[in-house]
């Protein structure tokens, strides 16, 4: 085993707000006062767990709050006599907290300690849903190369870990050339309000992983992700495992699993990092049915991106009509007309208004799913033909939404010629 120690996961309690962080700070025209940070930025560690620091954090916000109370009652029983004043435009600085060195409490965070890194994928926290060894994390190194990975146990957990200021960005997959469209993710970016900063494709490269020692003749079940299982089915028959398989929620977790419990009977499907950070050995290698395995990611951040024309881009929008699916060549043609490609367009159904009832005395009544249309198309929105297309657009739809517009992933990447 590894004793490399391992990053602990968000979970969903461990982005529950339970103190409001203020986004901006309002200036007052009469008094000004200088609130001194003494935060310091290595207690901000996720290796060691989120919940104890934030806890820790909350805590000592407590604190503060407190001595505030006191000292504002301190200058009313004075008589109003506070070391304060701002007249004419002349300020005193006021230290709410005394700056003490020997101090062990947590330091409050500050504006400075919120805001995202300046240069684009350095020293950023980005998080993607996971355990160490998951195609996300190495979607999220490639994407940031020197950022902090943020482990989270859910999807939803890594969009709120961004909205909540533990994460600058989050890496989640939208879409995979083999498995089709992760919709759980299409459907949380209608529900939050990220924007969609940039994308990464990731060639997945499958091994099936077993304790030191285990033969395949050993083996009764092999676990890992749904689409894991799907994509290797062949290779599997052809090595002669039939045996069972079973569905967890990722594939590193899935070799996590195994090497917890000590499991000699069990394979997984994951990556070959996740082999070496929990102790288990190779016992096939590039077990895709398909080496043409490609998962697309998506990077998400609290502002979006201005767009820019001097390098290819790409926008994604989401619109929905009353009228249903009839205005769809509209809007197709407001794309075409101008020359501009789409990559994809994808319906689901509208969760707000899921059934469409028509009919007249004539023909009678039909139901109808409304659907929702996710639409990817290569236009920088700093392009007038794309602003003339969605001021077109918005004429035939009741709703629409630019969910970002965000520099094409343009790295070259060629399958693999290892044969199957």
């Amino acid at each position: 085993m590894n004793s490399k120690p391992m990053l602990k996961s968000l979970s969903y309690l461990d982005t529950t707000p339970k103190l409001s962080i203020p986004r901006k700070i309002h200036q007052n025209r009469s008094q000004v006062c200088n609130i001194k940070s003494i935060y310091k930025h290595e207690s901000r560690n996720f290796s060691v767990g989120v919940v104890t620091n934030r806890a820790d954090w909350q805590s000592s916000c407590a604190i503060l709050a407190s001595n505030v109370v006191s000292q504002q009652s301190t200058e009313k029983t004075d008589g109003g006599n506070a070391d304060i004043t701002s007249i004419n435009g002349v300020h005193q600085t006021l230290d709410l907290v005394p700056v003490q060195q020997d101090t062990n409490l947590p330091k409050p965070l500050s504006i400075t300690d919120l805001s995202p890194a300046p240069m684009h994928g350095s020293q950023l926290r980005v998080a993607y849903q996971g355990v160490p060894g998951a195609y996300s994390e190495a979607a999220a190194g490639k994407a940031y190369p020197n950022c902090e990975a943020i482990p989270c146990d859910q999807f939803e957990v890594a969009f709120q870990a961004v909205e909540l200021w533990i994460a600058d960005r989050a890496v989640l997959p939208v879409e995979n050339s083999l498995g089709g469209s992760i919709h759980r993710n299409y459907d949380l970016l209608l529900r939050h309000n990220l924007h969609i900063v940039g994308e990464v494709q990731l060639p997945v490269h499958h091994c099936l992983l077993v304790l030191p020692g285990v033969r395949k003749e050993y083996l009764n079940r092999v676990i890992s992700h749904p689409q894991a299982l799907s994509q290797c089915e062949l290779t599997l028959t052809k090595l002669g495992l039939s045996v069972a398989r079973e569905a967890v929620d990722d594939t590193a977790g899935a070799a996590e699993f195994i090497a917890t419990h000590n499991l000699r009977d069990t394979a997984a499907i994951a990556s070959s990092r996740a082999a070496e950070l929990y102790g288990l050995q190779i016992l096939a290698d590039g077990i895709q049915d398909d080496s043409s395995n490609v998962t697309r990611f998506v990077m998400l951040a609290r502002e979006p991106i201005i767009p820019r024309t001097d390098r290819p881009f790409k926008t994604s929008i989401v619109f929905a009509h009353d009228k249903g699916t009839s205005v769809l060549f509209k809007v197709l043609s407001a794309f075409a007309f101008r020359n501009i490609s789409l990559t994809k367009i994808e319906s689901r159904p509208y969760r707000n208004r899921p059934i469409r009832v028509v009919g007249d005395a004539s023909t009678g009544t039909a139901k109808h799913f409304e659907y929702m249309f996710y639409v990817d198309f290569e236009a920088s929105m700093a392009d007038p033909r794309a602003q003339n297309a969605l001021a077109e657009v918005q004429e035939f739809t009741s709703f629409l939404r630019v969910l970002g517009s965000y520099p094409m992933d343009m790295t070259p990447w060629s399958p693999s010629n290892r044969d199957l």
